[in-house]
């Protein structure tokens, strides 16, 4: 142990403090290792439909033989807009597969967010499930969008998926009418994109592991969002590390098969990275397909054992909010992985009252695959902290020159390991690392004695909803297009449900501008949890003698109107 990394010293028996994702040539190698050691267990349900690691192969390289078949360059890029649902895995796998990258898009994108993914990384071909198609349609004509696979809910479920299909078209009528009928967009649907495919024939590329794998989407300071470079390295290198720091309690578990509760939205990074370290380890996946309905969640809980529950704050206090949660059985839950925004203690300390396991917190971020540091796995109090630095991560406090701190003075944390991106699509990412390689995370923290890591604030002026990134510059730039304001400013305020909430100030024109206009504009413009819940308006924003906006100002004045706060 250096002197530099006091935490090495608090790593349980059989972490190691180091791995070595070149033991694998290439993500597949991996992903291939994963399909041949557990073909027979199963890797999915949802909806009482269960897929094995085999049923999942098998789609994946369907999927894979039929994009090549479309005659895409190597390193092309193919967006997947998909809930939880049994087609996204293989989907996501087989565009890998093919020699492509990945860039997976939140399906609750409005047209203005999703056309500039689409254009920013790329994308010619998408796969889309068409409860999201009308917000593709919207944009289309605006992207290099050649091809799209539209795919239904329960397109991998059998005989059950024509009663869900028409169930959710028919009945809860949760698919907008959309047209997309114009040939140049070579409509396919995901079945016939299955049954051609297992007839093709399929090349296996060549790779390496510094090629690109994923663009994933990190909110941007500038109003965009940034496209994060993952490589097939940092991908390989997130699943050997999640799967290193969970063995002290997962080589405990002694059934049959493991189930994981995935009710993390996959193209989330956070699940994602949960599902490298499920299937390292061949564990089912409980796909949740929509986990704001509460009531359907325990429903599936109750069905069968779960041995590992992952969710942000705010899932772990709605389900403790529901009376019937308290009826389930917890007897096999063995990790309550807390991660996507701070936890708090009271919902640490009724999660622990309610099914007997400690919710163990962590940190982690786009760029790192959402690896980075955790709390050891064996702890079974929770602690407030971020934990550690985990195997092969080393981390950094600095000052606003460049100098490292001492302990138990506050920073910005700067990471590195070989899970942490390289840099953004499109940009010059210099300023993000440090002269010594290390990337600027944004984030101010302190590190104390023994190496535990306690989160403080941001520098940036990040917004944490639900676990989601929110930038206030973001929405200011959409806000102003709204008739009637003649400027705003963002900023993030407590909330007990959602970690933060989002509020605006607005200079309005006149008295015309409401609260309904300002929330409706807002819900035709963003995402959900982008979306503005608190709203004042003033007649001046603060602003610095070059006419920036001074937030912190506005952050005083929010806690000095709500002393109760």
């Amino acid at each position: 142990m250096t002197p530099n990394k006091p935490w090495l010293a608090h790593y349980p028996n059989g972490v190691p403090k180091t791995i070595n994702p070149d033991r694998y040539s290439s993500i597949m190698e991996l992903y291939e290792e994963c399909f041949e050691r557990f073909r027979l267990h199963p890797m999915s349900i949802c909806m009482g439909v269960t897929h094995t690691y085999d049923d999942v192969d098998k789609a994946s390289l369907a999927v894979a033989a039929w994009l090549q078949a479309q005659g895409l360059p190597q390193g092309s890029v193919v967006a997947l807009m998909m809930p939880n649902v049994p087609q996204y895995l293989p989907t996501m796998i087989g565009i890998l597969r093919a020699g492509y990258v990945c860039t997976p898009v939140n399906p609750l994108y409005t047209g203005r967010e999703l056309r500039h993914q689409l254009n920013d990384s790329g994308a010619q071909v998408i796969f889309v499930v068409d409860n999201f198609a009308q917000a593709l349609e919207q944009v289309i004509d605006e992207t290099n969008i050649k091809r799209i696979v539209l795919s239904k809910m329960g397109d991998m479920m059998g005989l059950k998926g024509i009663l869900v299909n028409t169930i959710i078209r028919q009945v809860k009528r949760l698919v907008p009418k959309y047209k997309l009928n114009d040939p140049k967009h070579e409509v396919t649907k995901f079945p016939d994109v299955l049954k051609k495919g297992k007839s093709l024939p399929f090349h296996k590329p060549k790779m390496q592991l510094d090629q690109k794998a994923f663009l994933q989407y990190t909110g941007g300071t500038t109003g965009l969002s940034k496209g994060a470079i993952l490589t097939q390295r940092n991908i390989v290198a997130a699943a050997m590390q999640s799967e290193a720091w969970t063995k002290p309690i997962t080589s405990e578990i002694n059934e049959v098969y493991i189930n994981m509760v995935m009710a993390l939205p996959l193209y989330h990074i956070f699940a994602f990275m949960l599902s490298l370290l499920g299937m390292r380890s061949g564990y089912t996946f409980i796909l949740i397909p929509n986990p704001r309905d509460i009531p359907g969640f325990i429903k599936t809980l109750s069905k069968q054992p779960f041995h590992i529950l992952p969710a942000v704050n705010t899932l772990f206090k709605g389900l403790l909010d529901h009376p019937n949660f308290k009826e389930l059985d917890f007897s096999s839950l063995r990790i309550s992985q807390a991660g996507g925004m701070a936890a708090t203690e009271q919902t640490a300390a009724r999660w622990l009252e309610v099914t007997g396991c400690a919710m163990i917190e962590g940190w982690g971020m786009t760029e790192g695959v959402a690896v980075g540091t955790a709390n050891v796995i064996t702890d079974r109090k929770f602690n407030g902290t971020i934990g550690v630095p985990v195997s092969s991560v080393d981390v950094i406090v600095i000052d606003d020159e460049g100098n490292r701190v001492g302990v138990n003075e506050a920073g910005e944390m700067c990471v590195k390991g070989p899970n942490v991106t390289s840099g953004y699509l499109n940009r010059d990412s210099s300023d993000d690392f440090t002269a010594d390689g290390y990337f600027r995370t944004g984030d101010i923290v302190s590190m104390d004695e023994k190496g535990y890591f306690r989160l403080l604030d941001r520098k940036k002026d990040m917004i944490l909803v639900s676990g989601f990134n929110v930038f206030p510059n973001e929405v200011e730039s959409v806000m102003l297009d709204c008739d009637g304001i003649i400027d705003c400013a963002v900023i993030g305020i407590p909330d007990e449900h959602q970690g933060e909430a989002v509020k605006i100030y607005i200079v309005p024109a006149d008295n015309n501008v409401t609260k309904d206009v300002i929330k409706e504009f807002a819900l035709d413009n963003m995402t959900g949890y982008k979306c503005p819940r608190h709203i004042e308006f003033v007649s001046e924003l603060p602003k610095s003698n070059v006419g920036k906006v001074l937030r912190q100002k506005l952050r005083e004045k929010h806690m000095s109107d709500n002393p109760q706060l």
